[in-house]
Formats: C-alpha cells, structure tokens, sequence
C-alpha cells in the first residue's frame, strides 16, 4: 500500500531520533567592515500576489489616487533594483498569467540614461526549481542551484547580464520606460504556483523614480495572452493602489514580545555591498587560531539573531511602507566581499579550514560556542553560491565556486583547506550574494586543525 505523501512524512517524523544539540567552543567575534551607500529599490512585499496593482512605487504622490502608495524616492548614479514574489490564483479556475512590470520615471527636461550593469531574472518554474541538492557541490560554470535565489544571485555574482536584458535604456523628458515587462505564468502547474527574483544592477545619469507592479495579462476571444503595455503599466501606477491582501505586520523596534514578527521588505534600503577586510585589531593580518581552535564571523546578523555580537547588519530602509519591515532583514541581494589575510604566527606548519555554518539563531550566547543540531533540523535555511579565492601550496592562483545548501543548526563542511609555513601570510577572499529564500544568520568560520 502506498501511503499519501503528508502521512508518510508524519510517520517518518514519529520513527525519527529527536535531534540533539551540540556547542562547539568557537569565539564569535563581529564581522569587520560596513555597508556602502548605495540604494536599493527592494521589492518584497506582499511576497505572495492575489492582485493586482502596486508593488512599491518610489514616485511623487501628485496626480495618484493613493498618494499614501508612492513615496517620493528619486533614484540617482548607481543604484540596484531587488524584486521577490510569488504568484498564486485569487480563484481556483483564474489561471491568468500575472504580470510583474518595473517602470522608470524621468522627471527632468533632458533625456536620461540608465546603464544596465548586471541583470539577471529567473522563474521558480520551469527556470530554477527547488531541487534536493548536496550540501556542498563545485559550481564553476554556473549550472548548479536551487531556486530562481539561488541561480540570480551565482549569475550577478559572475557579473552576467542576461540576454534578455539591454544594455542601456535611454528615457526622454517626463517619460516612462519598462526596465522588467516579465510573466509569472501558474497555467499547467500543480500546485498553480510560481515565483520570480530579479535582481539588476544600474547606473543612471540623472534623476529617476522607480515602481514595481502586477497586473495581469490580457486574455484575448481566442484565449491567448498579451502581456501588458506601457501605457496600461503607467496607468495602473497613477490609478491603482497597494497590493492586498498585505502580508504580516512586523513587530516594532525596541519591544520584546514573545515572538519577533520580521515582516518583509517595500521600500528602499540604503547598502548593496558589505565589504570588510578580517584583520587583528590594528593590524594588517589575522592570526589564524591556535592548533584546534576555531572564531567565526556572522553573516547577516538581525535582531534576535545577533549571536553575541551586539551587531546588526541588516540594511537600513531610508522609505518604506509602514505596514512592511523596519530593515531589509537577510540582507537578500546584498553582496558581502571579505578579505581574510591568514597568519601563522607559529614556527610550524598550520593547516587551516574555513567553514560555512549556519548554528541556531540566538540573540546572546548561551553558552561559550555556537549551538548546532545533530541530525541538523529538516528546514532548509540557506542555498547558494559562494566564490573563495586564493593561492594554493604551489602559490597557484585558485578561485572555486561553491554551491551551499545548509539546513538548521548545520555545521557544515570545510571548504578550503590551507597549509601555511612558519611565518606566512596568505590571503583568503570570500564573496557571495545573499540569497533570497534562506533565513538568517550563517558564520563563516576560520579552523586551525590540532597538529599531529
């Protein structure tokens, strides 16, 4: 007898061990570095569409019917645009096809160019599905992920501009153009739904406002769809309103309620890269750990998860909506770029590993070390690409692209594994995007294995 999927995985559940923590004495120490200043246009909210209209609109309120929908943000130089939804029919027989449209407004009296620096856009289906993979496979040409996340993120990684995107748009004065035009189809899929990330990285010469819309195709007497015009796209923005129904309100800073509610992000966060170089304190180089020890970094820190650090890194908003997040929480799309210049103070040789973890979230440190799981929970809470590059024994030049998936309380398995002389420094850099669809925080930890 075959039994239904759901009852054969609460039956696994039942025969399955509980899980069982173990610490692992590691020092966590807050992770060097900050933020840069460029602005996000981060679009997450409500993550699941039923409707249509406005997304995020970072337009003027003149001449709009739900002034309140626009929040008057002027997009200038570099600047990146984030989009993350899911659509999913209102009604059981409405297998529309929607519509996700990113418009850009010049409000001047010259012509603007926007330069499309990197742009990279992938449905759930049939694009990028979430497929069971290993938790650590090479990815060095880019054909390995999980999640339309996880493949945006290892192309704007790589520098890719995908093909379906130009490589500058030019708008006259007072005008509109499409920057994104593109379908979240949900017809022939069981269940009917489907999701879409986009991430794209600009540069525009003048002032530009931004928004983010759905609507739904045109379904014409033959029933073939038409995607949606410019000037249905700018109609919608001047006579729609917000998205509903609203996803969950998030809890207020500075209360301490039971639950912490995160909320997800409409609005524009201020940070697209973190870049910090690892080093001692007034210092050039970092000592690796003594033989058998081991310190980590967090990775996109949040409240409630800050692991002892007393450091949040979750980009500030400069608007949003106030029914969305108060931060850009995970940090999704955010390239961290690190710089470990490794040390061996030591008149042996040191071998060194460096690991992605994810412990379990803890605001402080109950005990001296990271919490992990053993099995590691079922939820899986990070897939993506990170690129380590450095010089091996032979002082040749390597550069390894990783694909990561992680699960709750995982701890991890060594990624790089260095020999260094008496005396040696050797540089180590680590870069990757956080990507959409993992859940905050990991570590990236520095191991001196014990010597033989």
């Amino acid at each position: 007898m075959i039994l239904p999927l759901f009852l054969s995985l609460t039956l696994l559940a039942q025969a399955a061990p509980p899980a069982r923590e173990i610490v692992q004495p590691q020092e966590v120490r807050p992770l060097p570095g900050q933020l840069d200043q460029i602005p996000v246009f981060n679009s997450n909210s409500p993550e699941l569409i039923l409707n249509e209209g406005i997304l995020l609109s970072t337009f003027p309120q003149t001449d709009k019917k739900q002034p309140e929908a626009h929040l008057n943000f002027p997009f200038k130089g570099k600047f990146d645009i984030f989009a993350h939804h899911v659509a999913k029919p209102a009604q059981e027989n409405d297998l529309r096809t929607l519509y996700l449209g990113i418009l850009a407004y010049n409000p001047g009296n010259k012509p603007i160019t926007i330069h499309i620096l990197q742009a990279a856009s992938y449905l759930s289906q049939p694009d990028a599905p979430f497929i069971p993979l290993d938790a650590v496979l090479d990815n060095i040409n880019g054909n390995i992920y999980a999640g339309p996340g996880s493949r945006v993120m290892s192309d704007i990684l790589r520098g890719k501009r995908q093909p379906e995107f130009v490589e500058k748009i030019v708008i006259p004065p007072q005008s509109s153009r499409l920057l994104l035009n593109a379908p979240i189809p949900v017809k022939n899929l069981e269940p009917p739904l489907n999701g879409r990330s986009t991430l794209m990285r600009l540069e525009s010469n003048g002032e530009v406002y931004i928004a983010s819309l759905a609507k739904y195709a045109t379904v014409q007497q033959n029933r073939t769809e038409i995607a949606p015009t410019l000037t249905e796209w700018e109609q919608l923005l001047k006579l729609g309103t917000l998205v509903t129904p609203r996803d969950r309100t998030p809890t207020p800073p500075n209360t301490n309620p039971q639950q912490i509610i995160y909320g997800r992000v409409a609005g524009v966060a201020l940070g697209s890269r973190w870049n910090g170089n690892i080093v001692d304190t007034n210092n050039s180089i970092l000592t690796i750990p003594k033989p058998g020890e081991a310190f980590s970094y967090p990775l996109a820190t949040l409240p409630r998860g800050q692991l002892g650090t007393n450091q949040i890194q979750s980009a500030p908003l400069v608007v949003r909506y106030p029914d969305t997040a108060y931060q850009a929480h995970g940090n999704y799309g955010i390239e961290y770029n690190l710089n470990l210049p490794l040390h061996n103070p030591t008149n042996q040789l040191q071998t060194v590993i460096l690991t992605l973890q994810t412990p379990i979230k803890e605001e402080k440190l109950s005990q001296p070390g990271l919490r992990f799981f053993d099995p590691p929970a079922p939820q899986v809470f990070f897939r993506g690409t990170v690129r380590f590059s450095y010089k091996d024994e032979q002082g040749k030049s390597q550069t390894r692209y990783v694909h990561l998936v992680q699960k709750r309380g995982q701890p991890g398995e060594p990624l790089v594994k260095l020999t260094l002389k008496p005396k040696e420094t050797r540089p180590v850099k680590v870069d990757f995007l956080y990507p959409p669809d993992a859940s905050a925080p990991q570590v990236l930890t520095v191991q001196t294995l014990p010597l033989k």
